[in-house]
């Protein structure tokens, strides 16, 4: 009751006008990092991929093949396309015309269903309009319908009415913005980082011109790839020395799943994958993912087991996950209809399709082991050197673990550690006189100094044994 008086008295009371609403931009640009990842330079690179993504979904819809992005002396950047231009008509249930819907209201755009987008990256319709939201300005130019259209914002509000302003023959969007530096501390794009995300949407659709021109600094670069992804990992395996000439290419479609593969080993030790889908860079993985890894590991294991290379070693070695992607450079790429991703910023797919990935991968590569079986036996080479050397840095860990102050030259002659971790199957040996023999040697307790720190070391280990029993 104390409490509750003194809570009243400071004026801290909670009641309805506690509930603040707040309106779709408005709530954009009070929480930016819940649409974008973050107010850092993530974020404000995010920013163009929400525009770029946009024209690379009429690209994947068949509607457009190039792409221009430009950045400016001032930092606004623009982004055009020859797709078929957002609509300019009047929207039946908002009363205004479908482009300032798009630009302006939460949750509103054409992938929704199945009908205008088959596939696409876009899913929430929040992207251009969150774009719009955290820009202290933004132009709009629409080329659709033999007509020129206009319209600006500011902070995501029209300050003007969308208007045709000339005649043209050609369709697409045309978006200039610049970021607001009232979010943003820092409003300087990175060329690298730009044309580093657009290699990649011109690696993942096949013959799609990207442009990248940046005014700052002068530096222009086109994208185009008629090879897709094999080029990619080509591109990833630059300057490196490869196991096989060209990278293994699979391709298939799975219950509207549109499935792409590429990989290719190197002879060094680290692994290099991307997954992506629907041209989203998923950097957190996912089920594409988690299905590629886990069909390699076993159709890896099962040709390595069926071509008799696990018994042609000495010593028994079993390959797993980490084994077979040493050296492993690999794009992975799905295309498929309303995907689930985790979060705006689609950095994790959810949708169930492991099985799906594991069955394409489990039947192409396995043809593809049967074919050219003198690269399979170098990757299934290269996987039984990593797991030797796994096993090998495993032994060397246990071995510098179970070393103790009283035994800092180890053991000597023939003596070795307790092994047997069953008590019923261990002896324990209690020696007292100065002369005994202990494990089938006669030594001299005196006379060797490495006896009876062995010893209390061999009685640890089988306490520990029995305890652990």
């Amino acid at each position: 009751m104390a409490e509750k008086e003194s809570s009243s008295a400071k004026g801290h009371k909670y009641d309805a006008t506690s509930i603040k609403v707040l309106g779709g931009i408005e709530a954009v640009r009070k929480r930016p990092a819940m649409y974008i990842g973050s107010t850092g330079e993530l974020g404000l690179h995010h920013l163009v991929w929400e525009v770029a993504d946009n024209s690379v979904d009429e690209a994947m819809a068949g509607f457009c093949d190039e792409i221009n992005v430009s950045v400016h002396d001032d930092n606004s950047v623009t982004v055009i396309d020859n797709g078929r231009g957002i609509p300019v008509d009047m929207h039946a249930t908002e009363k205004k015309p479908a482009a300032e819907v798009v630009m302006t209201v939460l949750h509103a755009g054409g992938k929704f269903d199945s009908d205008t987008y088959k596939v696409s990256g876009g899913l929430h319709g929040v992207g251009v309009s969150v774009v719009n939201a955290l820009s202290d300005w933004l132009d709009l130019e629409i080329w659709r319908d033999g007509e020129v259209w206009e319209q600006s914002y500011e902070k995501g509000v029209p300050t003007s009415k969308l208007k045709a302003s000339g005649k043209t023959r050609k369709t697409g969007t045309k978006i200039t913005f610049h970021a607001d530096p009232e979010i943003f501390a820092n409003t300087v794009y990175s060329y690298d980082t730009l044309s580093q995300r657009l290699r990649e949407l011109a690696f993942l659709n096949k013959g799609l011109k990207i442009t990248l021109e940046d005014e700052r600094t002068n530096k222009k670069a086109e994208f185009r790839f008629t090879g897709g992804i094999a080029e990619f990992v080509k591109y990833l395996n630059r300057g490196k020395q490869t196991l096989h000439d060209s990278p293994i290419y699979m391709e298939g479609k799975r219950e509207q799943v549109d499935i792409e593969i590429a990989l290719q080993y190197n002879d060094s030790y680290a692994e290099n994958i991307f997954s992506f889908a629907n041209t989203i860079n998923t950097v957190d993985g996912g089920s594409h993912l988690s299905g590629f890894r886990s069909a390699l590991t076993r159709t890896i294991n099962y040709y390595a087991s069926s071509a008799g290379m696990l018994k042609e070693q000495k010593d028994e070695v079993s390959i797993n996950g980490d084994d077979v992607r040493e050296g492993l450079v690999a794009v992975v790429s799905v295309k498929l209809p309303q995907p689930q991703f985790e979060g705006q910023t689609k950095g994790k797919l959810n949708s169930d399709i492991k099985g799906l990935v594991e069955s394409l991968v489990n039947e192409r590569l396995g043809e593809y082991f049967d074919k050219h079986s003198s690269i399979a036996r170098k990757i299934i080479g290269k996987c039984i050197d990593a797991a030797r050397a796994r096993e090998a840095a495993r032994k060397a860990r246990e071995l510098t673990r179970r070393k103790s102050a009283l035994d800092s030259s180890g053991l000597p002659g023939k003596l070795s550690d307790c092994q047997e971790r069953d008590p019923a199957r261990c002896e324990l040996f209690l020696v007292e006189g100065v002369t005994t023999k202990c494990w089938g040697t006669k030594k001299s307790a005196a006379s060797s100094p490495l006896l009876a720190p062995a010893l209390a070391r061999t009685i640890s280990t089988l306490t520990s044994c029995a305890t652990t029993k």
